[in-house]
């Protein structure tokens, strides 16, 4: 567990399962966590619940997911997690997502992402981490850039949401970079 100063990040657990069909019910919360991608949602709770069977074996040394908790309240209010971890190459990607609209835009998520970073760069031997959003989430833009990743790249047009069509905005950090402003 670790605690921030908004949030408090803990190990995902099966009753988790309830806000995450909520939350991948509800057309924002898709909308800006994942470009609106149908993948994503809508889904079944049994979808959810085969998918949390294995989220809740994942091995810390390839993948985890966090549940985010207020601090206030102790209130479950979103997800982060890491994917993909490379020692070899000494890479992660890593995501996070406020499901609680309450908490949009009040820097919770970016304290459970500057946690993740504190984690991941202080547990393994990683060299950068990665993310990514799309061009019309300002809002994520604004928080990665403000925890000190720089954008990368973009894959031009690679996004479709409501017809329209934008940017996935490709996102790194060095571990050099966070030691420097921690």
């Amino acid at each position: 567990m670790f605690e921030g100063m908004l949030v408090r990040l803990r190990a995902l657990r099966p009753e988790d399962a309830e806000h995450h069909v909520r939350w991948r019910n509800d057309p924002e919360v898709v909308r800006w966590a994942a470009a609106g991608d149908p993948l994503f949602g809508p889904v079944t709770a049994e979808a959810i619940q085969l998918g949390f069977d294995t989220m809740l074996r994942l091995n810390p040394r390839e993948s985890a997911v966090f549940t985010v908790e207020d601090l206030a309240d102790g209130n479950v209010i979103g997800m982060a997690d890491y994917r993909d971890l490379d020692p070899y190459a000494g890479v992660a990607t890593l995501g996070v997502t406020i499901g609680e609209r309450e908490f949009w835009g009040r820097g919770h998520g970016s304290d459970a992402l500057r946690m993740l970073v504190d984690h991941l760069f202080g547990a393994y031997c990683l060299s950068r981490l990665e993310l990514d959003t799309w061009s019309g989430n300002e809002r994520a833009v604004r928080a990665f850039t403000r925890l000190g990743f720089r954008e990368e790249g973009r894959r031009r047009s690679a996004v479709l949401v409501e017809g329209e069509r934008y940017d996935r905005v490709l996102f790194g950090m060095l571990r050099e970079e966070w030691a420097k402003r921690t």
